[in-house]
């Protein structure tokens, strides 16, 4: 099944869709039947078209919720159980009752689908697949499986619901922050891009294991320095990497402790960053508009192991009292704190006019490099 990229409208960086065919054809293999049985919690009861009357919706627009979460048609195969029926009353009782219109809930399935679609994928190929390995000679891994599914399913559930709260509760607490209502839809972030410089070559050189790891180390690092400066990782792309921020400061810690901790790694490639700071438009856990646009552009033009920001992030730093405005500015401050026998503004980040230039869709614009203030040594 396909799913239409909705969201695009000229964006250069879409999200990937990961569409999983949940309920695909039913197989007469007795063990995955069981592990089935087992994970949902309930055996197969209902064709699609029995499962839509029994949850009072109509066919097509059951069909529409699921294929939004990734489930593949299956004709009137009996494949679904109570749990769909369960769930299909519940998106349409909440249309029903005024609390999301039509198109919310099919865009609720579908983020949902497409989330969890990529997380169980991952948990299948990397996390079971080294767990069953058979802990007895004579064993296969088919018996393996049922046994440590069945115990680790309540656990990751549990996981699973735990993590939703706190990621939903810490969106809801930056959104109902938001300065006005207009705000709470079109945001001003800070949107940065991370990428690794020279990473197609590399893949002609590494084999794919070295590359996986490669790779995997590389959005770990990220991942983590990201959340752990106060930013938010929007997603990965193999070699570069997708970050927000909700202020010019916190984007600009994360850029360059990315490329400080990466430089101390001789098996990665040179970093470059690119962020720009302005209106965004937040849809299914992406972003999209001209700051987007921007924050790539600077990226693809930033000499290695640099941040290039745009003018909107330079004169945010500044605003904050992060950055100054000049190294004149800066040179004036100290001398006269110094005459006035007082302490002179003490900024995090120096900003560096550099080239301007033309880029295609965005007009002239005048990048500055980002990079640490050092401390001045007295005397």
């Amino acid at each position: 099944m396909t799913v239409d990229d909705e969201n695009a409208g000229g964006v250069e960086y879409p999200t990937p869709h990961h569409v999983v065919d949940h309920t695909a054809e039913p197989t007469d293999n007795p063990l995955a039947i069981r592990l089935e049985q087992l994970i949902l919690g309930a055996e197969r009861r209902y064709t699609p078209f029995q499962a839509a009357r029994t949850a009072g919706v109509s066919m097509d627009l059951a069909s529409r919720f699921w294929r939004a979460m990734g489930f593949a048609d299956i004709g009137q195969a009996r494949a679904l159980t109570e749990a769909d029926v369960l769930a299909l009353r519940r998106l349409a009782g909440l249309v029903e009752a005024g609390l999301l219109s039509e198109p919310m809930a099919v865009q609720v399935a579908r983020s949902t689908g497409q989330t969890t679609a990529r997380l169980a994928e991952w948990q299948i190929d990397s996390f079971l697949e080294g767990l069953t390995e058979p802990p007895e000679p004579g064993m296969t891994r088919t018996e393996v499986t049922y046994p440590l599914v069945e115990l680790l399913l309540p656990e990751l559930q549990e996981f699973l619901v735990y993590v939703w709260r706190r990621q939903l509760a810490a969106a809801t607490g930056r959104v109902v922050q938001a300065g006005d209502d207009d705000e709470m839809v079109d945001r001003r972030l800070a949107v940065g891009f991370a990428d690794l410089v020279g990473f197609t070559r590399l893949t002609r050189r590494l084999e794919e294991e070295e590359l996986g790891e490669l790779v995997e180390t590389f959005e770990t690092t990220c991942a983590d320095l990201v959340a752990a400066h106060g930013g938010r990782l929007i997603k990965t792309l193999g070699d570069e990497v997708l970050f927000a921020a909700d202020d010019a400061g916190t984007a600009a810690e994360i850029s360059l402790r990315l490329i400080e901790t990466l430089k101390q790694d001789a098996t990665m490639p040179a970093l470059r960053v690119g962020i720009a700071f302005g209106t965004v438009t937040t849809r299914m856990g992406d972003v999209f508009g001209t700051t987007v646009n921007l924050a790539s552009r600077l990226t693809s033009i930033a000499p290695k192991n640099t941040v290039l920001v745009d003018g909107a992030f330079a004169e945010e730093l500044s605003r904050t009292g992060e950055a100054p405005e000049s190294e004149a500015q800066a040179a004036e401050e100290a001398a006269r704190a110094e005459k006035e026998g007082g302490t002179p503004p003490s900024y995090r980040f120096a900003l560096q006019p550099m080239w301007q230039r033309p880029v295609r869709g965005l007009g002239v614009i005048e990048p500055w490099m980002l990079s640490r203030r050092e401390p001045k040594i007295p005397g």
